[in-house]
């Protein structure tokens, strides 16, 4: 999966990286290898460390719990993102063990809701650069520029090009804090090594007057490029990353603005390994959260009917995956399976009468029926028994909305989405509340515990870290050379599987993140299982154990002996 050792193949235009561990003051500096004071006696003999560390020897494990007490007395979430992220450039290993076994406390801080605070402030926090900046400037060179990245054997790529961070909008080249948290999920709950990660952000200018007018702004002082200017950098950076890294590089595509996201997911999924993980990552989890409800609410998914509240990548990708695991449980056609599935925008109902209008992914959600401009009309029309929210607009599932759910439903789906907490379309407390305890809620951001005439519900949280990190290492285990929806489908299957009887107990639909790593290797056995069946893997011959094997791939954050 990736090694430490010599990479080779230096030619002309590589910078010549000598890869050895070092020592003395350059390895204390050196945050892949450093342990601070867990160096041992002979280590720091051989290592030539004896005085430039104070005297006492530490273990990995109390340089955890302290760095936790540290942490835990910042009462501001920004502060304990830039603790951590100064924790990744100074020890990388303890920034991956902590990540790991307190993943429930500091995936909030690295990523959902926080990191979009620390997008919306990169400029200013901005210490040392993480990952790869490509923009319009180097048009003709993008291959150059990827050679000037240390590692040589990358695995995955997340690039974004900041358009629609979040739901926070255009950040332009502040949207680096997105794959480089997204990168840190891959190796703490995927196990994909860190030095196997590359974190891209293409700088195509912004259209967000704050950031043009501001002087700690860090990216192209410009308007967004588009059309044929835009195209042709994207098409020269996809060929050289496959040129640089080859067939199996996994590029994952994140918060693209919807009209790139889609035209770059079509035009690049039958020539590279791509993903995107806004519209088939989302799926995926809210797909892998249905077939777990299923055990409570009963029936199979053909017998429900879908409302979404929000026709953009994330609703649309989600609707389709949904229509797909219909069409092949059933039989049925997928136009056929569309049509449980219902689709509300800003301008009410997505209906057949709208045609003209419509955007082309909207266009095989628009079903015969007669107008419906608000969202309590169509949850009374319609009668669905989930309502999904992909929206990016908080609180429009109001008090009347889930009213009209429960009187529908003994017990209503309702799924509140869109990210940052600000954002979700209702909080747990109103879910839970509104709908007199009978609701099972589900969202895309944290939320805590409620307690509702004397019973504890535990929301779970619709989150893509579920699904992306085993996805991606699936991928990469078997050798795979393209992503097939059916892929996907098998990633939901296989978080479904891992949700237990005392997790529904609780009102959950989705298991702990205590358990992610466990999570992850199982959804990455039966990814690869069915790369295989379809004839995607290359590393061959397969693996006997599948589970086992992603197991023995996945990264140790704990500290290795040096002679």
């Amino acid at each position: 999966m990736g090694n430490d050792g010599d990479h080779g193949d230096i030619d002309n235009n590589v910078t010549p990286w000598n890869m050895s561990i070092s020592s003395g003051h350059i390895l204390l500096r050196d945050p892949r290898h450093n342990k601070g004071l867990a160096f041992t006696e002979r280590e720091r003999d051989a290592h030539y460390l004896h005085g430039l560390l104070p005297p006492t020897i530490s273990t990995q494990e109390l340089q955890e719990k302290k760095f936790m007490h540290i942490l835990r007395q910042y009462e501001v979430p920004l502060q304990r993102y830039i603790a951590m992220i100064d924790l990744q450039e100074r020890n990388e290993r303890l920034f991956y063990k902590l990540l790991v076994d307190h993943v429930e406390e500091l995936l909030p801080i690295v990523y959902t809701p926080t990191v979009g605070e620390a997008c919306q402030k990169f400029g200013s926090i901005f210490r040392r650069p993480q990952g790869l900046y490509i923009s319009l400037k180097d048009k003709g060179q993008v291959l150059e520029v990827l050679r000037n990245w240390p590692e040589k054997n990358i695995q995955v790529i997340v690039v974004t090009d900041g358009e629609r961070i979040l739901g926070l909008g255009d950040l332009g080249c502040q949207g680096m804090g997105i794959p480089v948290g997204k990168l840190s999920l891959y190796s703490a709950l995927g196990g994909v090594p860190p030095a196997a990660c590359l974190p891209i952000t293409i700088d195509v200018g912004t259209n967000n007057e704050k950031l043009l007018n501001d002087e700690f702004y860090i990216g192209m002082k410009q308007n967004r490029a588009r059309g044929e200017e835009y195209d042709a950098l994207l098409e020269e950076f996809m060929s050289a990353v496959k040129r640089n890294y080859g067939e199996k590089i996994l590029i994952q595509f994140e918060d693209f603005a919807n009209h790139n996201a889609f035209s770059l997911l079509n035009r690049y999924r039958t020539t590279h390994l791509v993903f995107n993980d806004d519209i088939q990552g989302t799926a995926s989890v809210v797909l892998g959260g249905l077939l777990s409800a299923l055990k409570v609410l009963g029936g199979t998914l053909s017998d429900h009917t879908f409302l979404f509240l929000g026709a953009g990548e994330a609703g649309t990708g989600i609707a389709e995956l949904i229509a797909l695991q219909i069409s092949k449980t059933t039989g049925a056609s997928v136009e056929d399976s569309r049509k449980k599935i219902w689709l509300v925008d800003s301008k009410g109902l997505v209906v057949s009468s709208r045609k003209e209008s419509l955007q082309h992914f909207k266009l095989p959600w628009a079903h015969e029926h007669e107008p419906i401009s608000t969202l309590l009309d169509a949850v009374k029309e319609i009668k669905p028994s989930v309502l999904i929210g992909t929206s990016g607009v908080g609180r429009q599932f109001t008090q009347e909305v889930v009213e009209a759910m429960s009187s529908i439903n003994e017990k209503p789906l309702v799924m509140a989405l869109s990210n940052p907490t600000s954002q979700a379309e209702c909080t747990a407390e109103e879910a839970y509340t509104w709908s007199q305890g009978h609701a099972i809620f589900a969202s895309g951001s944290p939320f805590a515990p409620v307690t509702y005439a004397d019973k504890i519900f535990v929301p779970g949280q619709a989150n893509n870290a579920y699904i992306f990190p085993g996805f991606g290492l699936g991928l990469i285990m078997c050798g795979a050379t393209r992503v097939h929806d059916d892929l996907l489908l098998a990633a939901s299957e296989g978080l479904a599987s891992q949700v237990t009887e005392d997790d529904f107990a609780k009102g959950l639909i989705y298991p702990p993140f205590s358990c992610i790593r466990k999570i992850s290797a199982h959804i990455a056995a039966t990814v690869a299982d069915k790369a295989y069946e379809l004839g995607l893997a290359s590393l061959l011959p397969k693996p006997a154990d599948l589970v086992k094997f992603a197991e023995s791939c996945m990264y140790s954050p704990v500290y290795p002996n040096y002679r």
